[in-house]
């Protein structure tokens, strides 16, 4: 498992791109047959990659689980969010198995002892992008497709922002501890995935960029509002946010990705607007 220790602001406006990408880009989650990690001490929350081609794969694999965190199974004290961003699979949650295509989500909660990742086709694999975040109550392990999700168009095509927010994890759509979860869609043409920007110092975040085509790219804007920074992104690659961060991006064609969220509230408009000519 990756550690990615914490940072203050004052320490990143120093930063090269290198030591930036270093510390909160996360890249290659998706390997055959193999649980990729890394565990961020921002919010402690946790990002999972997992790739099942030819066996199905155990969420804690090659993950020494006490060392990390103190408890004997990975869910003991935490909940998760399950996207499958490939082919059909399947994820089975103390005995109980559930269907996921392309852009489907699953809500695992608090003390599920037993999670198991698998694709139906090997040639088309299934990739799982999971977030953990630490959860105090035990809710319902709950299933949402695309399609069910809560829907929220915004944005518009003169500001190069139409999109769709498909909220998933989320109060407006079922109980969780603390973490939210959603995907939004930028429509064609559209390449702002937030503008104006924002912060909500009460909650951090982590975003993975996909649906990004060929030879396109992503950049992600961080930093203080008055002292910005960027990401490149390339498809499948996720990125940690704090919450004395700014978080929005721009790519090179319109494109998709998730966001998650952890901290004090889920109040998803509980957020500091930054007015577009105060951005430096």
């Amino acid at each position: 498992m990756d550690i990615r220790y914490s940072t203050g602001p004052q320490d990143v406006k120093r930063y090269t791109t290198e030591e930036l990408r270093k510390e909160f880009l996360i890249e290659n989650l998706y390997q055959p047959d193999r649980v990729t990690a890394a565990y961020s001490h921002v919010d402690r929350m946790v990002v999972l990659g997992i790739m099942p081609v030819e066996q199905a794969l155990p969420i804690d694999q090659g993950i020494d689980v006490w060392a990390n965190f103190g408890t004997r199974y990975f869910l003991e004290r935490r909940e998760a969010g399950v996207f499958n961003l490939g082919g059909p699979g399947a994820v089975e949650a103390d005995g109980e198995t559930y269907s996921l295509d392309f852009q489907d989500c699953l809500y695992i909660t608090k003390e599920t002892k037993d999670v198991v990742f698998s694709s139906r086709d090997p040639r088309n694999p299934a990739r799982f992008y999971l977030v953990s975040a630490p959860a105090h109550k035990v809710c319902k392990t709950t299933f949402i497709s695309i399609k069910d999700a809560n829907k929220r168009p915004c944005g518009a095509e003169e500001t190069a922002n139409k999109r769709v927010i498909n909220q998933f994890i989320h109060p407006d759509v079922l109980e969780t501890c603390q973490l939210s979860m959603g995907l939004t869609q930028l429509a064609p043409g559209s390449v702002w995935n937030s503008m104006p920007c924002h912060t909500h110092e009460r909650r951090m975040e982590i975003y993975t960029y996909f649906n990004v085509p060929d030879g396109n790219v992503v950049f992600h804007m961080m930093g203080q509002p008055q002292e910005t920074r960027h990401l490149v992104m390339q498809n499948f690659d996720a990125v940690i946010s704090p919450s004395w961060s700014i978080h929005c991006g721009c790519g090179t064609s319109n494109y998709t990705f998730i966001w998650a969220m952890g901290g004090e509230n889920q109040a998803f408009d509980d957020m500091d607007n930054i007015d577009i000519p105060d951005i430096r």
